[in-house]
Parts: structure tokens; C-alpha cells; sequence
């Protein structure tokens, strides 16, 4: 089975860049990929998906042109480079498979890595 590993948050100032890194391990990495977050009090937000080959992208409307989605498919590794953080991004973000990056993507989930935190702050 699938076992979904995330690393890479911590803390950061305003402005600056983190990248989060989702491992997988148990089979190889032949699925779509999706990266939530869930800040405390608020709902889980769906933030970019990555198809199995990495042709298709979708970004939220909070995060397009500041994160770059990415993989790479023989490090068995999905990426998520996030720039201009601001606090409204601090999170714990995970990484999930799910059943192709396209509509309703969010609600196709397949399982779930345990999610590492980010905290945008002065």
C-alpha cells in the first residue's frame, strides 16, 4: 500500500519560501497527487494537485502564481515550492493520492501522509 510521507515546513518570515517535499514509499508513485491544508478553525483547503505524469496542474486561487507543483517520478517525490508566503498560508499541509488531478479533485481521495507544519511569521 501507498504510505505518504511529508517534510519541509517550518518557520518562515513573510515573504519567503519554504519547499515541502511528499515521499512515497510501499509501491511506486503511479497517481495523482494533492496538497491540502488546514489551519486551526478552518476548513481543509485544496490547494494543488499534480496528475500522475505531471502534464496537469491546478492551483487554488490563494496560491496560484506564488506555489509551483512538481514531481519526479523516480525519486518517487511530489514537490510543492511555495514563495511570497504570507501569514495566511501558515498550515499543516499534507499530501494525499487521489484519483486524478481534475474536477473535484479534492473530494477523491485515495489516503493521506500526516501532514507537516508551516508557520508564516515575524
Amino acid at each position: 500500500q501507498l504510505h505518504l510521507v511529508e517534510s519541509g515546513g517550518g518557520l518562515v518570515q513573510p515573504g519567503g519560501s519554504l519547499r515541502l517535499s511528499c515521499v512515497a514509499s510501499g509501491s511506486k508513485l503511479e497517481t495523482s497527487i494533492g496538497w491540502f491544508r488546514q489551519a486551526p478553525g478552518k476548513e481543509r483547503e485544496g490547494v494543488s494537485c499534480i496528475s500522475t505524469s505531471g502534464g496537469t496542474t491546478n492551483y487554488a486561487d490563494s496560491v496560484r502564481g506564488r506555489f509551483t507543483i512538481s514531481r519526479d517520478n523516480a525519486k518517487r517525490t511530489v514537490y510543492v515550492q511555495m514563495n511570497s508566503l504570507i501569514p495566511e498560508d501558515t498550515a499543516v499541509y499534507h499530501c494525499a493520492a487521489i484519483y486524478g488531478c481534475s474536477t473535484s479533485w479534492m473530494q477523491r481521495i485515495k489516503n493521506w501522509g500526516q501532514g507537516t507544519q508551516v508557520t508564516v511569521s515575524s
